[in-house]
């Protein structure tokens, strides 16, 4: 009898593998503590619902399950409620938005990490779709348009801009490992954008890099540009003259670093750029160097047409 009922279950546990997961987590404490004010949301410590949260991811995978973690935003959730005319303070609605925030929403792939190693990663995604939502929103203001009718519309031109600024920077910046940084602060926004890029460069001139990390770059770097805004550019490498073996330990790193200005991109002096990673940006008062690094002075970058700026 026991071996019948196994015969069985085997058909659903070959469906229950094909069979993708959504678990939509309060990665934020804001979210969580949002949460909390529903009746039929059954956790207080937020703690305790990231452990519970990591048995259920692992119980998925030793099932087999593909399984995707969502960012879940409390704000939202409200709004989606409100559209589509459900209770808030319900599982099932809970869910519904689970399943939608795994078509529209911010997602990352849960591959076995520890709960704390996959809360910052779900964080960082969420940070970055906000970026770019902003960065959408003030080149369209901008002007959007193509190349469709003439020449490029003004925020489509900055990113034409923003993208071969990036280009002519990694083209010098020489075989290593690169960390390339953007901020800028255009006005109307709450708090800076910032976007980061890890590149490697390889010996043979290709470039390694994550497209979505590179699209935000320029999009932020393009938003600067649009809009006039105080910003700059920080690229961080370690460079290596032979191909290394991944055991040996990191080399020193030099920081050179760039401000936009006249909708290009200025090279910093060693001098600039020294104050700027020495200097307490909330009270200025200077801070030691980070050992093992070297400050230098950005370089020119030429514009198309070979003209430096």
């Amino acid at each position: 009898m026991a071996h019948t009922r196994s015969r069985r279950r085997h058909p659903f546990r070959s469906l229950r593998r094909e069979a993708p997961s959504i678990v939509a987590v309060l990665a934020a404490r804001t979210d969580f503590a949002a949460m909390t004010g529903y009746r039929t949301f059954a956790f207080r410590d937020h703690d305790a619902y990231l452990r519970q949260t990591e048995v259920l991811l692992r119980a998925l995978a030793s099932q087999g399950v593909h399984a995707r973690v969502a960012f879940f935003d409390t704000g939202e959730y409200a709004l989606f409620c409100e559209e589509e005319r459900l209770d808030p303070d319900s599982a099932a609605s809970r869910t519904r938005y689970a399943a939608e925030v795994a078509a529209a929403g911010v997602t990352v792939p849960y591959e076995g990490q520890r709960i704390d190693e996959l809360v910052p990663l779900l964080l960082d995604a969420h940070a970055s779709r906000r970026t770019w939502e902003e960065v959408t929103a003030l080149l369209a203001d901008a002007g959007g348009g193509t190349y469709d009718s003439g020449p490029p519309a003004p925020g489509q031109a900055a990113f034409d801009r923003a993208a071969e600024a990036l280009t002519r920077l990694l083209e010098a910046a020489g075989s290593g490992t690169h960390h390339v940084v953007c901020s800028v602060h255009p006005p109307g926004t709450a708090a800076p954008l910032c976007a980061a890029l890890r590149v490697e460069r390889v010996h043979d001139g290709r470039l390694r890099m994550a497209d979505s990390e590179a699209l935000l770059l320029c999009g932020v770097l393009a938003a600067g540009l649009a809009t006039g805004s105080p910003g700059g550019v920080v690229l961080r490498s370690e460079l290596r003259s032979e191909p290394a073996p991944p055991s040996e330990p990191p080399g020193p790193e030099t920081v050179r670093g760039w401000c936009l200005r006249d909708g290009w991109l200025r090279p910093l002096t060693e001098a600039e750029v020294f104050a700027a990673y020495c200097t307490d940006a909330d009270t200025g008062e200077p801070v030691p160097p980070e050992p093992g690094v070297s400050y230098a002075a950005g370089y020119a970058l030429p514009r198309r047409g070979g003209e430096p700026r």
